[in-house]
């Protein structure tokens, strides 16, 4: 408790404050801070310029990937359903097990 108050009563001193953005480690960890928001934005506007560019290709061009992702999905799965092995007869367990 008189750690929290005395730690409070610091950092509300602006002298400290001001003392601290002006330290060496504080104004590489606010640089550091601000090169990673830059980069985060220019991703992101990136990846939406591409969007942007694939959502306004060929008329029904992105309708066309989705229907042959939604059609090679399916496929996969029935194949690895029809692939899995099977236990022997009388090996299962639940609510239709034989006793």
């Amino acid at each position: 408790m008189v750690l929290r108050r005395l730690l409070a009563a610091l950092l509300h001193s602006p002298q400290l404050v001001e003392r601290l953005s002006e330290s060496r480690p504080i104004r590489r960890a606010a640089q550091l801070t601000a090169f990673a928001l830059l980069q985060a934005q220019l991703r992101g506007q990136d990846a939406a310029r591409r969007l942007r560019a694939i959502a306004a290709g060929p008329a029904g061009s992105l309708g066309r990937r989705a229907a042959r992702f939604r059609d090679t999905f399916t496929q996969e799965l029935r194949r690895g359903l029809r692939e899995r092995p099977r236990p022997p007869p009388g090996s299962q367990k639940g609510p239709g097990a034989n006793p």
